[in-house]
């Protein structure tokens, strides 16, 4: 079965708390040890601040897995978020860019994938975003090589509809590109908006996505990503990650 202690949490789930110290210390509560640290949480265009964030995670044995979601538009200052990444020994950012701007940020992109040996995932983000759609993460993934992949939000995916969006097809369709996953669950009100809820207790098949993980043999990189109940989600999280071990069962 897929490997749950390489699970780990993204910082905005913690949004509400700026403190890194704090959210190591509520990383540790909810039953983790590694994290996926946004720009909430860190300015990756400041590395000697950056080294500061990373001892604080160190210090709480934390390791931190991936940046982002980090948006490229081809600036060449984005190559100090690899960086970052580089520096705190992450592997992986997730991503996303810019319908105006993909052409000129994916090569280089690649150029600092090669650079510092790590991979990027183009994370998904439902139908209000760039790169949400089947059609368009195909295009922009034969752009990407072998440098960029899929970061798949099962969340996200659902939210374009379960014809298009089911992640179990997904994983199917782009198998070993899948770079990353955010573990992510959704309700959908008679209006098709969408609800944060603990991951299995919502849309997603959670035992079912997990088996077809493992079917690939995906060792990416995999996050919870619950953003309801921002000023205290330390219960919920402990729920999803309950729910997640349970698929070991």
């Amino acid at each position: 079965m897929f490997k749950l202690n390489k699970f780990g949490v993204q910082s905005y789930c913690f949004r509400n708390y700026k403190d890194n110290a704090i959210v190591a210390k509520k990383v540790k509560e909810i039953g983790l040890d590694s994290i996926e640290i946004c720009e909430v949480h860190a300015d990756f265009n400041d590395l000697a601040n950056w080294k500061e964030v990373i001892k604080i995670y160190e210090s709480h044995n934390i390791s931190i897995v991936s940046i982002g979601v980090q948006t490229f538009v081809g600036n060449d200052k984005e190559r100090l978020w690899f960086e970052c990444a580089a520096t705190a020994g992450a592997k992986y950012i997730s991503a996303h860019f810019e319908v105006d701007s993909f052409e000129k940020a994916i090569p280089k992109v690649k150029n600092w994938c090669d650079e510092f040996g790590i991979k990027v995932g183009l994370h998904c983000h439902g139908g209000y975003k760039f790169a949400g759609s089947n059609d368009v993460i195909d295009y922009l993934l034969k752009l990407g090589g072998p440098q960029i992949g899929l970061c798949l939000d099962t969340g996200w995916a659902m939210q374009i509809g379960p014809e298009h969006g089911n992640p179990l097809d997904w994983v199917k369709r782009y198998g070993d590109k899948i770079y990353g996953v955010h573990f992510k669950d959704f309700t959908f009100d008679s209006n098709a908006q969408w609800r944060d809820v603990v991951i299995g207790k919502g849309n997603l098949p959670l035992r079912e996505f997990v088996q077809t993980l493992d079917k690939i043999n995906f060792n990416g990189v995999a996050v919870i990503e619950y953003e309801a109940n921002s000023d205290n989600p330390v219960s919920s999280l402990q729920e999803c990650v309950k729910s997640m071990k349970n698929c070991l069962v």
